[in-house]
């Protein structure tokens, strides 16, 4: 083992661009991919810029199977994994390139539509979990503060 080794280690914050899709393999393993949109904001002289990456993300296995039932275009998900670039060639024997994100994990950070609000309760019709929403006029009072010697640790 090298003292200094390599890293290949991806973390993107973005959001689906398209519905993700799922395949399978000969060998009936599940395969996810989806395209992931992120934003870089940056100040050029006096004005700011905003630029957008396109990211190719890849799933394999039972994560790809979670994703595709849970995620959809729009999702703000963040993704670990790896780099990879694949090679083939195409009929008129141009070699061609994909560079792509192989994930080892998708964590779900928000969807982008919302379910309906009733009580202040918010109910994601995904999964039909129930959610409290603080009202939009609130405002914080005395019961809000946590007192240090309230936490466990």
């Amino acid at each position: 083992m090298s003292l200094f080794g390599d890293i290949n280690k991806v973390e993107l914050l973005g959001n689906i661009t398209s519905d993700p899709e799922i395949r399978y393999t000969p060998n009936g393993a599940a395969v996810c991919s989806f395209s992931l949109a992120t934003n870089r904001r940056y100040k050029q002289g006096e004005t700011w810029k905003d630029e957008t990456s396109f990211h190719n993300i890849v799933v394999w296995a039972n994560l790809a199977t979670s994703i595709t039932q849970r995620a959809k275009k729009g999702t703000r998900v963040l993704v670990t994994g790896r780099l990879q670039t694949r090679s083939w060639d195409s009929k008129d024997g141009k070699k061609n390139y994909k560079t792509e994100v192989i994930a080892d994990d998708v964590f779900l950070i928000d969807r982008y539509e919302r379910g309906k609000m009733e009580n202040n309760i918010e109910t994601n019709p995904a999964n039909n979990v129930q959610v409290p929403v603080k009202p939009t006029n609130y405002t914080p009072d005395d019961s809000d503060i946590i007192n240090p010697d309230d936490l466990p640790f």
